[in-house]
């Protein structure tokens, strides 16, 4: 029996409360020795004779923890008396650091507490709580390596920190009103308003202020739902469904909350979960859709604030335009939001690494982030270090090393150069975090993304190999890399023939995937104008009199109307595409639901939203084969549903699109892999958010006898796809041997 040794814990063990868990148990057990950091791992010298119970309860690790591995091995080194928390060293870096996590329930209790140390203190956390990823600078995780550096610990906090009895022994974050970060509310000019910045803010909140609040990863903006609609119009967002902040009764009451996500509004992470109103017309100046992103307070500040409300709900958006960075610093936020906001409540803490807000929907990430990264994912890869650098909208990045995939949180639209500044800002980062010395860089085929030229940018730099990836691919190897039958249906993605792809059917696997079936081709007549402005897409997939006539009908300019008729017949300035989304468009503008898109996804949003109370007829299909590729005819399914327009509800049409289309497009699918002989099929892509959607692809293909995947750990969108890339780029490596 063993009763001696060294023992070395990796995986997330950094700021997870792992050391004092170490201490504790030893304590516990009556064993001898020392724990100490080294870079990302946690390594433990310990003697008695309950090593091997010693063993199993390290190996469970902490609420937060993710063990990797535990080993142990022999050794001379001379055991302490008692037990003894060491100082850092430089180590391995194979593991991370945990994401932000909400604020714990004994934490809230403390803040509320008569009398106590953190009663009413905004910053209170604990071993088990609190910032983390944005407030780190480096590795090992100390205090001296975060954003807590600039504020000493009082001598109270410091008994606290050094006592084994507390839970914030060794709570890197530890801090009181005495000694911490403090708060201050502020006017767009930066002159500080007087009294409690809490209270105040309330108090303005109620009476219909728009307040900046900054956070845990950046800023958000927020008001009372009486006056979203003066914030959606300062912001340049009029239509942009926003997400809201409630109490848990609150979001009963306007929401349908299932067991499953009230757990995950009430999880470590906190997110913003998209639930369906219990009334449609409910909240319509917030979200004109037929659901809405709700929260709970995930911040000792949240939950003050809320308690000084007395409103149970505020609207909150993050505090950038679509697609840019968050404000973290609050210099910024005076000079940007001037104009937007009329007061600011801000902390002097730094925000080293931003975090916007995560989304949940039905169980699946739309948007990674906060809380969820970042993300570290088991996968054997090889032993080359691959950096994905994503795709063009809703990019992240990932990085892969030692067989672990670590995807960043979402990072935005990189055509905007201030967000490409963060992309890159975010790779170096990481990577310094990691340790990591990229030798392969795995891009979007897209010759023209500012990702793609990044990345051509830092292979150029570093020596490293560059990779292509097809988007669409991407989306495949994100979801598996068993052999498959591969569904992407999305926006847009370069294809390989030069056309826009989003509706793509693929079989084989991982790197080796053909296309074998798709959407039909149809026209974007002045490309990204289409996208804008749907009725240009209805009009590129069917230019025939009669919807020449129902756009006249709709106070078309005749000029303008003739000018569309030429530029399709001459097929200039016209992109092909097989996109999902753009078809989706079509369908909403059609209909009159969306004739000019204002934020990403809203025609297909508002779309799904109109079909909710309809009933669902599933219409006849139209398939045509060209080199062996099978494809669905959306032009049929426009005039099917444009005949009937004049006879049939439009929730009932819409409704029955969406079937129909989903419907062809799993059959597609389900045709291939009985060719193919293959079992699974794969589904990804942003258009699988929507639920009638998802549902009728999974329902066809469980119906035919196979087997359904979809990823469940990364978003079906977009930020799916530097892991897709990571993924794709190191498969290849090992197929080819190197």
């Amino acid at each position: 029996m063993r009763i001696r040794g060294q023992i070395s814990i990796k995986g997330i063990v950094q700021g997870v409360g792992f050391r004092p868990f170490v201490y504790k148990t030893a304590h516990d057990l009556g064993m001898q020795g020392t724990v100490r950091n080294l870079g990302s791992e946690v390594v433990v010298l310990a003697e008695g004779n309950n090593f091997n119970e010693f063993m199993r309860r390290l190996s469970l690790g902490t609420p937060l923890s993710h063990i990797d591995t535990v080993t142990v091995t022999d050794s001379d080194e001379p055991v302490p008396a008692g037990f003894v928390i060491l100082g850092s060293a430089a180590g391995t870096l194979s593991g991370f650091i945990p994401a932000d996590v909400a604020t714990c329930d004994e934490c809230i209790r403390d803040i509320y507490t008569p009398g106590g140390r953190y009663e009413g203190y905004w910053a209170t956390s604990c071993v088990n709580c609190g910032p983390r990823y944005s407030i780190i600078r480096s590795l090992p995780y100390d205090r001296e390596r975060t954003q807590m550096n600039p504020f000493p610990m009082c001598g109270t906090c410091k008994g606290e920190y050094t006592d084994p009895a507390s839970r914030r022994h060794h709570a890197q974050t530890i801090a009181c009103a005495a000694c911490g970060p403090a708060l201050s509310l502020l006017r767009p000019d930066g002159t500080v308003v007087p009294g409690d910045p809490l209270h105040t803010a309330a108090s303005l909140l109620d009476g219909g202020a728009v307040v900046a609040i900054r956070g845990l990863g950046g800023f958000h903006i927020a008001c009372t739902a009486e006056v979203v609609e003066r914030l959606k119009n300062t912001l340049g967002r009029p239509e942009q469904p926003l997400a809201v902040m409630a109490t848990c009764d609150e979001i009963e009451r306007v929401a349908i909350v299932s067991e499953a996500e009230e757990e995950c509004l009430t999880g470590p992470a906190h997110p913003i979960v998209v639930l369906v109103k219990k009334d449609r017309e409910a909240l319509r100046e917030t979200s004109k859709l037929h659901t809405i992103g709700c929260m709970l307070p995930y911040t000792a500040l949240h939950h003050l604030l809320f308690a000084s409300l007395s409103h149970p709900m505020l609207v909150m958006t993050s505090a950038n335009p679509p697609g840019y960075p968050m404000i973290t610093d609050t210099r910024e936020a005076c000079e940007r939001l001037s104009g937007h906001v009329d007061y600011i409540l801000t902390h002097n803490r730094v925000i080293q690494n931003r975090c916007d807000d995560s989304v949940v929907r039905d169980g699946r990430i739309l948007r990674l982030s906060r809380g969820l990264a970042p993300k570290r994912q088991r996968q054997a890869l090889g032993d080359a270090c691959i950096l994905g650098t994503g795709p063009e909208l809703n990019a992240n990045i990932s990085i892969y090393q030692g067989g672990y995939c670590i995807t960043s949180p979402h990072v935005g639209n990189v055509r905007n150069p201030a967000t490409l500044a963060y992309l890159k800002e975010t790779v170096d980062r990481t990577a310094d975090l990691l340790g990591a010395k990229f030798d392969v860089i795995a891009h979007d085929l897209h010759p023209q993304f500012l990702s793609t030229r990044y990345a051509r940018e830092l292979a150029e730099e570093t020596g490293a190999v560059l990779m292509p990836v097809q988007h669409h691919k991407a989306h495949i190897a994100a979801a598996t890399t068993d052999p498959c039958i591969g569904i992407a249906i999305d926006g847009v993605g370069y294809g390989e023939d030069g056309t826009v792809w989003g509706g793509e059917i693929f079989a084989g696997t991982v790197p080796c995937l053909t296309r074998v079936g798709h959407l039909e081709p149809v026209m974007m007549p002045g490309g990204d104008l289409a996208t804008k402005y749907p009725e240009r897409m209805l009009y590129g997939i069917l230019p025939e009199e009669e919807i020449a006539a129902l756009l006249a009908a709709r106070e078309w300019d005749a000029t303008a109307l003739a000018v569309l008729e030429k530029q399709v017949k001459r097929r200039f300035n016209v992109t092909l595409s097989s996109s999902t989304g753009r078809v989706l468009d079509a369908a909403a503008a059609l209909l009159g639901v969306c004739r000019e898109r204002t934020f990403d996804g809203e025609p297909a949003q508002l779309l799904e939203t109109t079909a909710v109370p309809g009933t669902a007829s599933l219409w006849d299909r139209e398939f045509t084969q060209d080199n062996e590729r099978t494809i669905l005819s959306t032009s049929a399914l426009l005039r099917e549903a444009f005949s009937r327009m004049k006879h049939e509800r439009t929730a009932d049409i819409a409704a029955s699109f969406q079937r129909t289309l989903a419907t062809g497009i799993a059959e597609i699918a389900v045709m291939a892999a009985e060719e193919k002989g293959y079992k699974k099929v794969a589904l990804s892509g942003g258009v699988a958010y929507n639920r009638a959607i998802e549902s009728a692809i999974r329902e066809t293909i469980v119906a035919s006898g196979h087997e359904y995947v979809i990823n469940t750990r990364y978003p079906q969108g977009d930020g799916c796809i530097s892991y897709g890339q990571c993924v794709w780029a190191g498969t290849a490596l090992k197929q080819s041997g190197k």
